[in-house]
Protein backbone atom coordinates (compact mmCIF):
# COMPACT_ATOMS: atom_id res chain seq x y z
CA UNK A 1 0.00 0.00 0.00
CA UNK A 2 1.85 2.74 -1.63
CA UNK A 3 2.70 6.16 1.72
CA UNK A 4 0.58 8.73 1.89
CA UNK A 5 3.17 11.91 1.38
CA UNK A 6 2.78 14.44 4.26
CA UNK A 7 3.53 17.41 1.93
CA UNK A 8 4.80 20.74 2.56
CA UNK A 9 5.29 24.39 0.77
CA UNK A 10 8.84 24.95 0.47
CA UNK A 11 9.66 28.42 -1.77
CA UNK A 12 12.90 27.57 -3.26
CA UNK A 13 14.94 29.78 -1.54
CA UNK A 14 14.54 28.12 2.04
CA UNK A 15 14.42 23.87 0.70
CA UNK A 16 18.54 23.79 1.97
CA UNK A 17 16.76 25.43 5.71
CA UNK A 18 13.59 22.68 5.08
CA UNK A 19 16.14 20.11 3.96
CA UNK A 20 18.19 20.50 7.32
CA UNK A 21 15.01 20.09 8.91
CA UNK A 22 14.36 16.54 7.53
CA UNK A 23 12.44 17.49 4.91
CA UNK A 24 12.68 15.35 1.68
CA UNK A 25 12.14 15.88 -1.72
CA UNK A 26 9.74 13.93 -3.92
CA UNK A 27 10.98 13.85 -7.21
CA UNK A 28 7.65 12.51 -9.76
CA UNK A 29 5.83 15.33 -8.02
CA UNK A 30 8.23 17.65 -7.53
CA UNK A 31 7.47 18.43 -4.04
CA UNK A 32 9.13 18.48 -0.47
CA UNK A 33 7.20 15.89 1.99
CA UNK A 34 7.56 15.17 6.11
CA UNK A 35 9.18 11.85 6.43
CA UNK A 36 6.83 10.99 9.71
CA UNK A 37 4.29 12.68 11.42
CA UNK A 38 4.84 15.04 14.74
CA UNK A 39 8.15 16.68 13.15
CA UNK A 40 7.08 20.35 14.58
CA UNK A 41 10.24 21.95 13.06
CA UNK A 42 8.81 21.22 9.44
CA UNK A 43 5.79 23.26 10.50
CA UNK A 44 6.53 26.34 9.42
CA UNK A 45 6.00 24.69 5.78
CA UNK A 46 2.68 23.42 6.48
CA UNK A 47 0.79 23.34 3.35
CA UNK A 48 -1.85 26.16 2.43
CA UNK A 49 -5.06 25.03 0.93
CA UNK A 50 -4.87 23.83 -2.73
CA UNK A 51 -5.41 26.50 -5.22
CA UNK A 52 -8.40 25.39 -7.68
CA UNK A 53 -7.76 23.60 -10.92
CA UNK A 54 -9.69 26.91 -12.52
CA UNK A 55 -8.74 29.69 -11.07
CA UNK A 56 -11.70 32.25 -10.94
CA UNK A 57 -12.36 33.95 -14.31
CA UNK A 58 -9.52 32.01 -15.87
CA UNK A 59 -9.93 31.50 -19.98
CA UNK A 60 -7.98 27.68 -20.35
CA UNK A 61 -8.66 28.43 -24.41
CA UNK A 62 -6.69 32.05 -24.41
CA UNK A 63 -3.47 32.24 -26.42
CA UNK A 64 -3.16 27.97 -26.96
CA UNK A 65 -0.39 27.29 -29.07
CA UNK A 66 3.22 28.72 -29.45
CA UNK A 67 3.73 31.90 -30.19
CA UNK A 68 6.07 34.65 -28.97
CA UNK A 69 4.63 36.23 -26.45
CA UNK A 70 6.85 39.46 -25.56
CA UNK A 71 6.28 42.12 -22.40
CA UNK A 72 6.35 44.65 -22.83
CA UNK A 73 9.45 46.46 -21.02
CA UNK A 74 6.80 48.64 -18.59
CA UNK A 75 5.55 45.64 -17.73
CA UNK A 76 8.77 43.67 -16.53
CA UNK A 77 9.20 43.06 -13.17
CA UNK A 78 4.91 42.36 -13.45
CA UNK A 79 5.08 38.48 -14.00
CA UNK A 80 2.92 36.48 -11.35
CA UNK A 81 6.39 34.82 -9.85
CA UNK A 82 7.30 38.51 -8.82
CA UNK A 83 4.00 39.54 -7.58
CA UNK A 84 3.09 36.86 -5.06
CA UNK A 85 4.42 35.13 -2.04
CA UNK A 86 6.97 32.80 -2.74
CA UNK A 87 4.84 29.78 -0.75
CA UNK A 88 2.28 31.00 -2.69
CA UNK A 89 4.54 30.50 -6.30
CA UNK A 90 4.92 26.90 -5.22
CA UNK A 91 1.15 26.36 -5.01
CA UNK A 92 0.53 28.06 -8.16
CA UNK A 93 3.31 26.04 -10.04
CA UNK A 94 2.18 22.73 -8.45
CA UNK A 95 -1.35 22.81 -9.58
CA UNK A 96 -0.57 24.50 -12.98
CA UNK A 97 2.08 21.19 -13.27
CA UNK A 98 -0.51 18.84 -12.31
CA UNK A 99 -3.65 19.68 -13.94
CA UNK A 100 -1.32 19.37 -17.27
CA UNK A 101 -0.27 15.82 -16.18
CA UNK A 102 3.19 17.51 -15.61
CA UNK A 103 3.36 17.54 -19.58
CA UNK A 104 4.00 21.00 -21.87
CA UNK A 105 0.14 22.37 -23.49
CA UNK A 106 1.94 23.07 -26.05
CA UNK A 107 4.10 20.18 -27.30
CA UNK A 108 3.35 17.60 -24.51
CA UNK A 109 6.89 17.68 -23.84
CA UNK A 110 8.60 18.21 -20.88
CA UNK A 111 12.55 18.88 -22.27
CA UNK A 112 14.17 21.09 -19.69
CA UNK A 113 12.09 20.92 -17.50
CA UNK A 114 8.53 22.32 -16.69
CA UNK A 115 7.62 26.19 -16.26
CA UNK A 116 5.00 28.45 -15.56
CA UNK A 117 3.72 31.41 -18.00
CA UNK A 118 1.22 33.69 -18.01
CA UNK A 119 -1.00 34.52 -20.58
CA UNK A 120 -1.85 38.31 -20.55
CA UNK A 121 -4.01 40.98 -22.35
CA UNK A 122 -3.75 44.45 -23.06
CA UNK A 123 -6.55 46.85 -23.25
CA UNK A 124 -5.28 49.78 -25.40
CA UNK A 125 -8.34 52.28 -24.49
CA UNK A 126 -8.42 51.16 -20.67
CA UNK A 127 -4.19 50.43 -20.50
CA UNK A 128 -4.95 47.76 -18.43
CA UNK A 129 -2.75 44.67 -18.68
CA UNK A 130 -5.04 41.63 -17.36
CA UNK A 131 -3.85 38.10 -16.46
CA UNK A 132 -6.08 35.72 -18.91
CA UNK A 133 -4.21 32.39 -18.20
CA UNK A 134 -1.63 30.39 -16.28
CA UNK A 135 -0.14 27.64 -18.72
CA UNK A 136 2.54 25.22 -18.45
CA UNK A 137 5.59 24.50 -20.60
CA UNK A 138 8.46 23.05 -21.45
CA UNK A 139 11.54 25.02 -21.50
CA UNK A 140 12.19 24.81 -25.32
CA UNK A 141 8.33 26.30 -25.78
CA UNK A 142 9.05 28.86 -22.88
CA UNK A 143 12.32 30.10 -24.61
CA UNK A 144 10.30 30.88 -27.71
CA UNK A 145 7.53 32.74 -25.96
CA UNK A 146 10.36 35.07 -24.59
CA UNK A 147 12.53 35.40 -27.80
CA UNK A 148 13.97 38.59 -26.72
CA UNK A 149 15.30 37.12 -23.66
CA UNK A 150 16.49 34.35 -25.72
CA UNK A 151 18.64 36.50 -28.08
CA UNK A 152 19.66 38.50 -25.12
CA UNK A 153 21.16 35.36 -23.83
CA UNK A 154 22.04 34.06 -27.19
CA UNK A 155 19.97 31.19 -27.87
CA UNK A 156 17.30 33.05 -30.51
CA UNK A 157 19.26 30.20 -33.35
CA UNK A 158 17.23 27.55 -31.03
CA UNK A 159 14.48 29.27 -30.10
CA UNK A 160 13.54 29.86 -33.65
CA UNK A 161 14.79 26.11 -34.63
CA UNK A 162 11.85 25.22 -31.99
CA UNK A 163 8.93 27.73 -33.37
CA UNK A 164 9.24 26.10 -37.13
CA UNK A 165 9.50 22.39 -35.63
CA UNK A 166 6.52 22.96 -33.68
CA UNK A 167 4.25 25.05 -35.39
CA UNK A 168 5.31 23.89 -38.99
CA UNK A 169 6.25 27.69 -40.03
CA UNK A 170 8.27 28.09 -43.26
CA UNK A 171 11.45 30.01 -42.80
CA UNK A 172 9.47 32.98 -43.92
CA UNK A 173 6.59 32.80 -41.96
CA UNK A 174 8.62 32.30 -38.87
CA UNK A 175 10.60 35.23 -39.42
CA UNK A 176 7.71 37.76 -40.19
CA UNK A 177 5.80 36.76 -36.55
CA UNK A 178 9.24 36.97 -34.70
CA UNK A 179 9.22 40.56 -36.59
CA UNK A 180 5.37 41.63 -35.74
CA UNK A 181 6.21 40.36 -32.37
CA UNK A 182 8.99 42.54 -31.86
CA UNK A 183 6.63 45.46 -33.95
CA UNK A 184 3.76 45.13 -31.03
CA UNK A 185 6.59 44.66 -28.33
CA UNK A 186 7.65 48.22 -28.89
CA UNK A 187 3.98 49.75 -29.62
CA UNK A 188 2.91 48.55 -26.19
CA UNK A 189 6.02 49.23 -24.44
CA UNK A 190 5.16 53.32 -24.47
CA UNK A 191 2.11 52.68 -22.22
CA UNK A 192 2.47 52.15 -18.37
CA UNK A 193 0.14 49.33 -18.29
CA UNK A 194 -2.39 48.79 -14.70
CA UNK A 195 -2.11 45.00 -13.45
CA UNK A 196 -5.07 43.28 -12.98
CA UNK A 197 -4.65 39.82 -11.24
CA UNK A 198 -8.48 39.24 -10.36
CA UNK A 199 -8.05 35.66 -11.34
CA UNK A 200 -5.54 35.57 -8.09
CA UNK A 201 -6.74 37.20 -5.84
CA UNK A 202 -10.29 35.51 -6.24
CA UNK A 203 -8.04 32.31 -5.53
CA UNK A 204 -6.87 33.58 -2.22
CA UNK A 205 -3.47 34.45 -3.24
CA UNK A 206 -2.16 37.36 -2.03
CA UNK A 207 -0.54 39.68 -4.31
CA UNK A 208 2.49 42.52 -3.81
CA UNK A 209 2.67 45.67 -5.58
CA UNK A 210 5.35 45.50 -8.58
CA UNK A 211 8.34 47.79 -8.57
CA UNK A 212 7.50 51.34 -10.69
CA UNK A 213 7.18 51.25 -13.97
CA UNK A 214 9.92 53.42 -14.61
CA UNK A 215 12.77 51.66 -12.90
CA UNK A 216 11.84 48.45 -14.45
CA UNK A 217 13.85 48.29 -17.27
CA UNK A 218 17.02 49.37 -15.54
CA UNK A 219 16.55 46.22 -13.22
CA UNK A 220 16.21 43.99 -16.37
CA UNK A 221 18.91 45.94 -17.30
CA UNK A 222 21.47 44.97 -14.41
CA UNK A 223 19.71 41.46 -14.14
CA UNK A 224 20.38 40.08 -17.49
CA UNK A 225 23.69 41.53 -17.97
CA UNK A 226 24.73 38.92 -15.34
CA UNK A 227 23.18 36.23 -18.04
CA UNK A 228 24.89 37.15 -21.06
CA UNK A 229 27.09 35.44 -22.96
CA UNK A 230 30.94 36.62 -22.90
CA UNK A 231 32.13 38.34 -25.82
CA UNK A 232 34.00 35.59 -26.97
CA UNK A 233 31.03 33.03 -27.06
CA UNK A 234 29.52 35.89 -28.85
CA UNK A 235 31.57 36.28 -31.90
CA UNK A 236 32.13 32.85 -32.11
CA UNK A 237 29.17 32.45 -34.80
CA UNK A 238 27.14 34.71 -36.39
CA UNK A 239 23.26 35.34 -34.85
CA UNK A 240 20.98 33.28 -37.19
CA UNK A 241 18.44 35.89 -36.07
CA UNK A 242 20.57 38.94 -36.21
CA UNK A 243 18.64 42.21 -36.08
CA UNK A 244 15.61 40.78 -34.48
CA UNK A 245 15.08 42.68 -30.50
CA UNK A 246 17.55 45.63 -31.37
CA UNK A 247 15.01 47.43 -29.37
CA UNK A 248 15.30 45.43 -26.86
CA UNK A 249 19.32 45.72 -26.55
CA UNK A 250 19.06 49.51 -26.48
CA UNK A 251 16.40 49.59 -24.04
CA UNK A 252 18.60 47.37 -21.61
CA UNK A 253 22.10 49.24 -22.82
CA UNK A 254 23.56 46.40 -24.05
Amino acid sequence: MPIERIWLDVPYAEKDKAKGAGARWDPENKRWYAPRLGMRELDHWAPRPDVPELLPGEDRSFGSGLFVDLVPSSCWFTNVRWCVDQRDWGRLRNMINTRAGNRCEVCSGNSGGLEAHERWSFDDRTMVQTLRRLVCLCADCHTVTHFGLAQVKGRDEEAFAHLRAVTGMSDREARNHVQDAFTVWERRSHVDWTLDLGILTGAGITVQPPPEAASRANLASHTLQRERPSASAETSATPRISGFGDQLMRILGF
